[in-house]
């Protein structure tokens, strides 16, 4: 499959974590929202997350995650504001494949 990607372009395993809202998250979110924030915001910038939001009908967030592992891609979930105090009911993980440029990947 490598053979198959252009010299000038790369393949980054990442992890997509979805996050489930619970039915009453309208109400039990704001409380909330700024710590979850501000840790998503930290872990942008030291480039943990690549990127991280939710449906605007509160059904669920997508955060797509640099781990080494699936496990260490929803630990970092576990340890949200929203999950410990019940804002997210269920996480999901599964690998994905992000296209980027070589110089793009963490390390270049």
């Amino acid at each position: 499959m490598a053979a198959e990607i252009p010299p000038d372009i790369a393949v980054e395993t990442i992890w997509l974590v979805e996050a489930t809202y619970a039915p009453d998250a309208a109400e039990t979110r704001p409380a909330h929202r700024p710590e979850h924030l501000t840790r998503m915001a930290a872990l942008r910038d030291e480039g943990t997350v690549v990127e991280a939001g939710a449906f605007t009908d509160l059904s669920s967030s997508i955060l797509l995650i640099r781990a080494a592992s699936e496990e260490a891609a929803l630990e970092l979930c576990r340890e949200d504001v929203y999950l410990r105090e019940g804002v997210w009911v269920e996480l999901r993980a599964r690998p994905f494949g992000r296209v980027v440029r070589p110089a793009e990947l963490p390390g270049s």
